[in-house]
């Protein structure tokens, strides 16, 4: 008896690490399946990151909502990086995501889609699904080899959803014109899209916005080179490598981290913040945006700018008045300022105007092959020209970017 019961004990010992083994796998064939009751999930490469099902509680209705999604597996509170079906949840405890026709699909307990990939072209080998360390869910041909892991059928990092983990990218791929952007969860336990949005907008210099809706609530500034305008401490994240991308098949920002320990993410809140957050132990803010009064779009009107040194916070730029003195003088500062002058163009000069988020861009003038000599001559033969900047502030400078509309949203920064 004693030896039956030591070799029963060690045949379900063996049976419980190869059940964990098979089932901490990073991949998902074609002829597996996830489903809620099985409790499944799939596990990336050195634990950090996992893919199952989760719920949450609707407490106006007192029922369960599931979804597919991705959490930080090592995590003492669960947090989510990124959801499937986010406006389309499972009602019960029965949902199925498999893949189905070179498809990734996520079925309801009706076997009704409820969420897929889309895609349609044609594959001929099998497809697998695979959770990489990075967090990013891929589809890819079974027989890829290794070195071409890059070439993804789908990959879960061209569709966020509130957090932009490491190696992703937020902005335009302008070959297939998609834009991959940030929102918002319509509550913290409620993960459809809400109201906000972090969006890159190309009109001539790409720069993020924050939208409230349909109202832009924030604006990053213009990429200088080495970080966005409007978002000088990006400078003190030491750890972390920020990169914008432009050429004729992409428009984007992503991020690199130089410490894999300190698991780093931009996530944006329910509530409208979009926060830069390091996870340990504990998840931890380090950043967030908007900061304070001045960050808001258009505070302080055109002509102005806002100094959260001074009282008030809204400034005319010098040689310029308030356009209306009495609201201004209540407040109301939206309709800016004026010159209290007419200008004469028997000459010009400029007022250097330093530590200054520089003004909105939509409308500019760029020329990439001039300095700031070349930039300011530039200016000064232009009737319309209402300033002049560096578009990129590496090596003394290069680039020239010229105003000739109205000079909004700028804000000083303290040195």
């Amino acid at each position: 008896y004693p030896h039956s019961y030591t070799f029963f004990f060690f045949f379900m010992f063996v049976v419980l690490v190869l059940f964990r083994h098979v089932f901490s796998i990073n991949t998902l064939s074609s002829t597996e399946t996830l489903t809620i009751s099985s409790n499944r999930t799939i596990v990336s490469p050195g634990d950090v990151f996992e893919l199952g099902f989760f719920k949450t509680t609707t407490t106006s209705r007192d029922s369960d909502r599931w979804y597919l999604g991705i959490w930080y597996k090592s995590s003492s509170e669960r947090i989510y990086v990124w959801v499937a079906n986010r406006d389309n949840p499972l009602s019960n405890s029965i949902g199925t995501f498999k893949i189905s026709y070179a498809n990734l699909i996520l079925l309801d307990q009706s076997d009704t889609p409820v969420w897929s990939t889309n895609l349609t072209k044609a594959v001929n080998s099998p497809v697998v699904a695979e959770l990489l360390a990075n967090g990013n869910l891929v589809l890819r041909d079974s027989k890829t080899k290794n070195k071409d892991l890059n070439r993804f059928l789908w990959q879960s990092f061209d569709f966020p959803v509130d957090t932009l983990l490491p190696e992703m990218k937020i902005g335009w791929d302008l070959k297939t014109g998609h834009n991959r952007f940030l929102s918002s969860w319509k509550s913290s336990d409620d993960p459809s899209s809400g109201d906000f949005s972090f969006k890159l907008e190309t009109q001539v210099l790409p720069e993020f916005y924050l939208w409230n809706k349909e109202s832009r609530v924030y604006r990053t500034g213009p990429w200088n080179g080495i970080w966005f305008n409007g978002i000088p401490k990006m400078q003190e994240w030491s750890y972390i490598v920020n990169s914008f991308i432009k050429n004729k098949d992409e428009v984007a920002y992503t991020f690199k981290v130089t410490n894999p320990i300190i698991h780093t993410r931009f996530t944006l809140s329910y509530n409208g913040l979009l926060q830069g957050i390091t996870t340990i132990n504990e998840p931890n803010m380090f950043w967030f945006l908007p900061e304070d009064k001045c960050d808001v779009y258009k505070r302080c009107g055109p002509y102005s700018y806002c100094d959260m040194e001074t009282t008030p916070v809204c400034n005319c730029i010098r040689g310029f008045e308030p356009k209306n003195a009495k609201a201004w003088a209540l407040g109301e500062t939206f309709d800016g300022c004026v010159r209290k002058k007419r200008l004469s163009y028997g000459g010009y000069g400029f007022l250097l105007m330093k530590m200054m988020k520089l003004p909105e861009t939509s409308k500019v003038i760029v020329d990439e092959r001039i300095g700031l000599k070349e930039c300011e001559d530039k200016c000064g033969k232009d009737c319309n020209c209402t300033g002049f900047a560096n578009l990129d502030i590496r090596n003394g400078g290069s680039g020239c970017v010229v105003w000739t509309e109205e000079l909004v949203d700028m804000r000083n920064y303290i040195a």
